[in-house]
């Protein structure tokens, strides 16, 4: 990595599972570090699953060193008890990044898919060829992880995009 060069965080956050992708970007450069989705066991426990979720998050920040972390804003739901769970989920995949003294910024889902695929309506497999085409080297690791993982290398990507229009707010 060069020393200018930033290490970005993208999260998808999710209850069962929560989608993380790294990479780095340098200018217009972007480089894809590794991607994965952190998944919580299905059980009543709400507070186990939250664990597992802020454990394994923690893992991934420690193991990869990001500078900066991005995560999707949440929709509504329809089922208010289902919101008030991916809302809790959501809370991890902000308060982690955070503990680890990382700058978080938040993005809508709209301005994801916009960013990466030039529509704000994209679908998920068009988001997911997109991710491919401008990370070449997550090609691979991509077919067979969740479509988690390719929503948060596109909030990663959606980061670096906007980077600086975000360190400036920060200055």
């Amino acid at each position: 990595m060069s020393a200018t060069a930033i290490r970005i965080l993208g999260i998808d956050p999710g209850l069962r599972n929560m989608g993380w992708g790294i990479i780095e970007a340098a200018g217009t450069r972007l480089i894809y570090v590794a991607s994965g989705s952190i998944h919580s066991q299905s059980t009543d426990d709400l507070g186990t699953r939250l664990r597992q979720l802020h454990q394994g998050l923690t893992r991934i920040i420690e193991a990869h060193a990001p500078h900066e972390a991005a995560v999707e804003e949440t929709f509504v739901n329809r089922d208010p008890q289902s919101a008030l769970k991916l809302g809790q989920a959501r809370g991890i995949a902000l308060v982690v990044p955070a503990l680890a003294g990382l700058p978080v910024t938040e993005y809508a889902a709209n301005l994801v898919k916009k960013t990466v695929t030039g529509s704000g309506h994209a679908e998920k497999a068009q988001i997911a060829i997109m991710v491919k085409v401008l990370l070449p080297k997550c090609a691979s690791d991509l077919r067979a992880l969740p479509t988690d993982a390719a929503d948060a290398l596109a909030i990663a990507i959606t980061h670096a995009h906007h980077y600086k229009m975000t360190a400036v707010r920060r200055a």
